[in-house]
């Protein structure tokens, strides 16, 4: 029934909200006409405190610096592609969506931290582009360094997807000193955190492109998302 529905939705926002520490002040509802929309839509707004002691932004990026993603990417963005089921495609893989409160709390513990941001819209090659953009500085990411699971790269060689573009609901894409890369993987891996966190990609020296070598040794430019192949999914 719609009461249990709602039940269900109001039960799941306190779990997570408890999950991630945060409380629930306040909430509205609207209703809509019959027709007027599908379903029932969430829309949040989270406001927090930015510690003074560590600003950080892609105009701290520096040369050398690495780029770490937190897990394998595209897990969300292939979930969606299985749950709509356009494709008749059957298999046992879920949405990576979760609180990433752990794992920024445990990357803003470190100094050479310079940049951290969750990669939805676009996955993990357009946030690899805005900070090429945004910092003036190319960046070269290794293919066979980013985690990416089985079932995503069967569905993604099946469909001809690229599992780079497609979007994380629980990832975290971080810039860091080189001096303490390894040291932070390591830590979020033992941790328990982020089981799966990789140092992918090197910052370069000068403006430039995002360029990824393949598994077979060949350079990839990484484009521009044109059109995103699952549009309002995040």
């Amino acid at each position: 029934t719609e009461t249990a529905l709602l039940e269900r939705i109001v039960d799941a926002l306190a779990a997570a909200a408890k999950e991630a520490g945060v409380k629930v002040v306040a909430g509205d509802t609207k209703v809509l006409s019959r027709g007027e929309c599908g379903g029932v839509y969430l829309a949040t707004t989270g406001l927090g405190v930015v510690p003074n002691e560590h600003v950080l932004g892609q105009d701290r990026i520096q040369p050398g610096d690495k780029l770490i993603v937190s897990g394998p990417v595209g897990d969300h963005g292939t979930a969606v592609l299985l749950a709509r089921e356009e494709y008749g495609l059957r298999g046992d893989l879920k949405s990576d969506s979760a609180s990433v409160l752990p794992i920024t709390e445990m990357l803003m513990k470190r100094r050479g931290l310079r940049f951290m941001r969750d990669p939805t819209r676009g996955g993990l090659a357009t946030v690899a582009l805005d900070l090429a953009r945004e910092s003036g500085l190319s960046i070269a990411m290794e293919e066979n360094a980013i985690p990416l699971s089985e079932p995503v790269q069967a569905v993604c060689e099946l469909l001809g997807y690229d599992p780079l573009y497609l979007a994380c609901e629980g990832r975290v894409v971080a810039v860091i000193a080189p001096d303490e890369a390894d040291d932070v993987v390591r830590e979020l891996r033992l941790s328990g955190v982020a089981p799966d966190a990789a140092v992918i990609g090197t910052v370069g020296g000068k403006k430039g492109p995002v360029t990824l070598t393949t598994s077979l040794g060949g350079q990839r430019l990484i484009d521009e998302l044109e059109d995103d192949p699952l549009p309002r999914i995040c």
